[in-house]
């Protein structure tokens, strides 16, 4: 398949493409998420192969998507829509370790490295995610050397972005922190995560962050609405982050 033919899969109507055509499309979606521009461009052989391993779940909001405590993980989990909310249950109360969005991808680096799933993953809001089983992704990478070089690339990003959310955390006061991260997981514009999650991944309280949220929109740097945050000032929010 050229690559004419994938964009005019991109572009139809779900509703007129067949079981086939919507893995193909899926497939060519997973192959722009794991990788940057040509720096390892997939085929059309290895999009038939991610094509033919992966299989569409939708889940409600609240539903778990993977993480029963045992460590089990579902083998790699892909968001394709809605969000998926990383959380640990400690002594001291629920810590959200992330939030994934459409286009972010997990599971992998557990699965290469051999080590547990350390957190469960529930859906935020309806979510529908693409996944490879163990077997299949393991199968993947060794038979096509381009779906490797991608993935590896893609995970390698991942790592230094995490690394780097990290290092800004250290030592920042709450308002600098809260900043951050609101810029950081905004998708146009708007962040469309609920208080308590945003209060988890900083490891603070509500009332503590909705304090810092209020004392932000007095200020003009965002709007405050129901579920959802508004950026309305991203340069001021920056400021604050790097103050």
């Amino acid at each position: 398949m050229d690559l004419g033919r994938w964009t005019e899969l991109f572009r139809a109507d779900a509703g007129k493409l067949s079981p086939q055509e919507m893995q193909i499309r899926d497939a060519a979606w997973i192959a722009r998420c794991v990788g940057r521009g040509g720096t390892a461009p997939l085929g059309p052989q290895d999009v038939a192969a991610l094509a033919s391993r992966i299989s569409s779940v939708t889940f409600q909001r609240g539903e778990r998507v993977f993480g029963d405590g045992s460590g089990a993980g579902p083998g790699v989990c892909i968001v394709r829509s809605g969000h998926v909310e990383l959380g640990v249950v400690t002594p001291r109360g629920k810590v959200v370790v992330g939030v994934l969005r459409p286009g972010d991808v997990d599971g992998d680096v557990p699965l290469l490295l051999g080590i547990p799933v350390p957190y469960a993953a529930h859906a935020l809001d309806d979510a529908v995610c693409l996944m490879l089983s163990a077997e299949d992704f393991e199968s993947l990478l060794d038979r096509h050397p381009g779906v490797s070089r991608r993935w590896l690339s893609s995970i390698a990003q991942r790592l230094a972005t995490s690394h780097g959310r990290l290092i800004s955390l250290l030592g920042r006061p709450l308002p600098a922190q809260l900043a951050g991260l609101l810029v950081e997981e905004a998708e146009d514009g708007t962040v469309r995560l609920p208080q308590r999650t945003l209060a988890a991944m900083l490891g603070v309280t509500r009332p503590s962050l909705n304090k810092v949220l209020k004392d932000l929109e007095r200020r003009g740097y965002v709007r405050v609405g129901y579920g959802t945050i508004e950026l309305l000032d991203e340069r001021g929010l920056v400021a604050v982050r790097d103050g």
